[in-house]
């Protein structure tokens, strides 16, 4: 059964099918599939632009489509950068720039207040662009001071997680698919895909 993850991330791509190993999907990317376009997220929530970008890519492949939006959320920017995550700055800037950006403008914000969460909305959708459902993973932490971890991508060197005294770069690939918001959605959405897997 081939399931298009509505990303041009390879690794993204990559990291889903490593949480769902045990299903018989040929995961595809938007790449492997021909599609070039970008989809406009214009979406006032994650659930929304999650929804877009699914329905649109669906539509347009005659495929089951499954499509994430996430983002940070830091109570002490009042929930930016949110929807702007992966173009907080603005464009052309690296996942390093971002986060040092984010540093920075935390500079002055004392360790109790620099509370975060990484938020997640997956759904999936029909060949025939039905939307089937979605889910939603929440993972919470704390805005480190440095960064620090190799591992991970985007935020993750400076995203702490208290519960376990490490940042979500320094966690091993197994516990962060349990814990992060993406894998915690991904656990969500599991039985409805299967369900789906099952009356194809």
């Amino acid at each position: 059964m081939k399931l298009l993850v509505a990303t041009h991330n390879q690794g993204k791509v990559t990291e889903f099918a490593e949480m769902l190993a045990d299903l018989a999907i040929e995961w595809l990317s938007l790449d492997e599939v021909g599609v070039t376009a970008n989809v406009a997220e214009t979406g006032t929530t994650f659930r929304e632009n999650a929804i877009i970008k699914a329905t649109a890519y669906a539509e347009a492949t005659g495929l089951l489509t499954l499509a994430d939006d996430s983002g940070l959320e830091v109570d002490a920017l009042h929930g930016q950068p949110g929807l702007y995550t992966a173009r907080y700055g603005g464009a052309g800037l690296t996942h390093v720039a971002r986060y040092q950006l984010l540093l920075q403008n935390l500079r002055d914000v004392s360790w109790e207040k620099r509370t975060a969460r990484f938020r997640a909305v997956i759904a999936l959708v029909a060949p025939d662009g039905t939307l089937l459902g979605t889910a939603d993973g929440v993972c919470e932490g704390t805005i480190a001071t440095e960064p620090a971890g190799e591992g991970g991508f985007g935020y993750d060197p400076v995203f702490f997680l208290p519960g376990r005294g490490m940042t979500m770069a320094e966690v091993g690939t197994a516990v962060k698919h349990q814990i992060s918001h993406r894998g915690q959605a991904m656990q969500a959405i599991e039985p409805l895909l299967r369900r789906t897997l099952r009356e194809q």
